[in-house]
């Protein structure tokens, strides 16, 4: 729980803090603008002159242990978190002692020791964060409280909507702040928005609205000590729109005059924050002393920057040897070896092994939580859940609305924040709608966090074609989530591979994608009793063999077992390898097979064009052509839409036919 001070401070006190947080970031806002103009910074700067009052009057209510999640223009958020200005300034220098360890630059700042929990450049990911960091502090009771800083671009998101809808229903204790600068860039918010109120959209959702004066740092202070109260009380989320004006382009050395004027940057620059508290502050009795002590403030701010803007100069760049660290956790220690495939004195179906691995889990670590849509007491559509919302109840087993970008954006706060959530996305095409929050958040957080961030995120649903599902149930889709660095694709076959594997993804520190073929859910097997996992990037022998290799994932191993022992009737020995994962690849296992047979076929259900079948075909040609002795071939889906009818259906997805047709072709070689 956040330590309460015993001895509140005073209100002149507070102001005098108020102030010097906003100096603190002028001066080191206006020390960088100076800066880039010298071309000490690289990339980007987007500087948060102008909107002081809100950073300063929200984060003065917080703990260290509260979090923030912020956007592009996040260095006022980060220095009124309590980040030291040498780090933020090393950090756009891009030397190793800055906040991201030189990562990261002015949009991707991150300080999780003080609760500085990243920027985003992509506009809306912050708010659906920040109900995962609000989710994580509701189901491990810790009395936090999660903020999220947005600009009024992102009001017109997707990210907006969903973030605010879960916000509510759940109560999280969550604030979101809107800092409206009138421009997304360079568009107007009155063109861009058809109700030019955000504060007021708080109704909407059920939730407390207020609409602020953005350079009134006293009247934000207020408004959002009460809004933290109400949250650390149990009472939800709180909306604060805080209307405010950047003074300097929208980032340094872009043009600023093609759509606003001089005169409106001049008018909002005598609206100045940091000038109206100070007039505030040195008018009436004592007003000599207030501005004594308000220039001792400026004069040690100003030299705090000097210093840091000095330590960030001579700070060393990063060295190169380490720019591919921390795209995965550590990985973990197995310290049981699984049992041998095909042993076990039980059979079980594919969908009992992974609801067993799911349940054992939850039984033995409670930061463990389920979100989807239908997944509590009616235990999801496919089962995945069944039993468990009467054992671990709603929190830990939660319906969601229809919201998969959603749902998924929170899952990544949540997992920043401590908890390790399940998302159960029913079918692999759903989920293509938190593509973005998958790629661009998820899979990237541990190597912009220089690894002080932790992303034990499991995103599991059903893949495959058949049912007469159409084009919107039935895609895959693994071979475009193994271009992403960070993820783990997996692709079970077997019941036992799937509750191995299972086990392993919700106890590494890894996202983990874990996709399950619809059509062998009900597969049975022999499954192991218990507690042992399968590590990942290790492929399975499923049947041994001399003559060809066959590589096959998921519902094709089965198609291609069966060709294979029929085969074994007419004297050809197939031997068939499952690499179980995509990502990672067991590359080795099947070059020390080919080294053996001389032959490869490459058995995918999805269409051929830049798949995984394509990746195999391509390490094999580099690392093991002289160990062939025939051309290596394929047999895919077709390049097409899954259509419906059944007739159709079969002609575009690969079938035993196929791969027969193929090892005997193959075998003339």
């Amino acid at each position: 729980m956040p330590t309460a001070t015993v001895d509140a401070p005073s209100v002149p006190d507070v102001a005098f803090a108020l102030y010097r947080t906003m100096q603190i970031i002028r001066q080191t806002e206006e020390e960088l603008a100076r800066c880039h103009q010298r071309g000490l910074i690289h990339g980007a700067c987007h500087t948060y002159v102008g909107q002081e009052a809100i950073a300063a009057g929200v984060c003065a209510h917080l703990t260290r242990d509260d979090v923030v999640f912020s956007t592009h223009r996040g260095h006022g958020h980060a220095l009124a978190k309590g980040m030291p200005p040498k780090e933020l300034m090393a950090e756009l220098f891009g030397r190793e002692t800055g906040c991201s360890r030189g990562r990261g630059g002015s949009m991707h700042l991150f300080s999780p020791e003080i609760g500085m929990m990243g920027t985003s450049g992509i506009v809306g990911p912050c708010i659906l964060q920040a109900c995962g960091g609000g989710y994580s502090a509701k189901l491990t009771r810790s009395g936090r409280v999660a903020v999220a800083f947005f600009g009024d671009g992102a009001v017109n998101n997707g990210a907006f909507h969903e973030g605010l809808n879960m916000a509510s229903i759940w109560k999280l204790p969550v604030l979101f702040i809107c800092e409206n600068n009138q421009f997304a860039t360079e568009v107007p918010f009155a063109y861009a928005s058809g109700n030019p109120s955000v504060g007021n959209r708080g109704a909407a959702y059920g939730l407390p609205g207020f609409e602020l004066d953005g350079n009134d740092v006293r009247e934000i202070h207020r408004v959002a000590g009460d809004a933290v109260r109400r949250a650390r009380a149990g009472d939800g989320p709180t909306l604060i729109e805080c209307r405010t004006y950047r003074t300097r382009a929208h980032a340094e050395g872009m043009g600023d005059f093609s759509y606003r004027t001089r005169e409106d940057v001049e008018e909002w620059k005598q609206r100045c924050p940091i000038v109206r508290l100070r007039s505030e502050l040195v008018a009436g009795k004592g007003a000599k002393t207030a501005a004594k002590s308000l220039d001792a403030i400026d004069e040690d701010v100003r030299q705090m920057v000097q210093e840091a803007r000095e330590f960030a100069e001579s700070s060393p760049e990063p060295d190169p040897a380490t720019a591919l660290e921390h795209v995965y956790a550590p990985p973990r220690v197995i310290r049981s070896a699984p049992p041998e495939p095909g042993t076990g004195t039980r059979t079980l179906t594919y969908s009992q092994a992974t609801l067993e691995a799911l349940a054992a889990e939850m039984e033995r670590n409670p930061n463990i939580f389920v979100m989807g849509e239908g997944i509590g007491a009616r235990g999801g559509n496919f089962l995945t859940t069944k039993g468990l919302y009467d054992r671990f109840g709603p929190e830990r087993l939660c319906d969601t609305p229809i919201c998969e970008r959603g749902f998924v954006g929170l899952a990544c706060g949540a997992a920043m924040t401590g908890t390790r959530p399940v998302i159960d996305f029913m079918f692999a095409d759903f989920v293509l709608d938190g593509f973005g929050e998958i790629v661009n958040q998820i899979a990237k957080m541990q190597y912009m966090s220089s690894g002080r961030l932790r992303m034990p995120v499991l995103l599991r649903g059903c893949i495959g074609i058949g049912h007469s599902a159409a084009t919107h149930h039935s895609g895959s889709y693994y071979g475009m989530y193994g271009q992403v660095p960070g993820l783990r694709v997996v692709v079970p076959s077997s019941p036992a591979d799937a509750r191995g594997l299972l086990t392993h993804a919700l106890r590494c520190d890894d996202p983990v994608l874990f996709l399950e073929h619809r059509e062998i859910l009900q597969a049975r097997g022999p499954v192991p009793e218990g507690d042992w996992e399968i590590e990942f990037g290790r492929a399975r022998i499923v049947r041994p063999g001399r003559d060809v290799t066959v590589v096959a994932l998921a519902r094709m191993v089965h198609f291609a077992a069966a060709v294979a022992e029929e085969l074994a009737g007419q004297g050809v020995s197939v031997e068939l390898i499952d690499p179980r994962t995509v990502l990672p690849l067991d590359v080795d296992a099947i070059l020390e097979s080919v080294g053996r047979t001389g032959r490869l076929l490459i058995v995918d259900e999805p269409p051929a064009p830049f798949g995984v079948s394509a990746e195999i075909a391509a390490r094999l040609a580099d690392d093991g052509f002289n160990d062939l002795d025939a051309p290596i071939r394929r047999v895919t889906g077709r390049f097409c839409p899954t259509p419906y009818s059944p007739s159709l259906e079969s002609a575009v997805a690969p079938g035993p036919a196929d791969i027969r047709a193929a090892i005997e072709r193959l075998m003339k070689e």
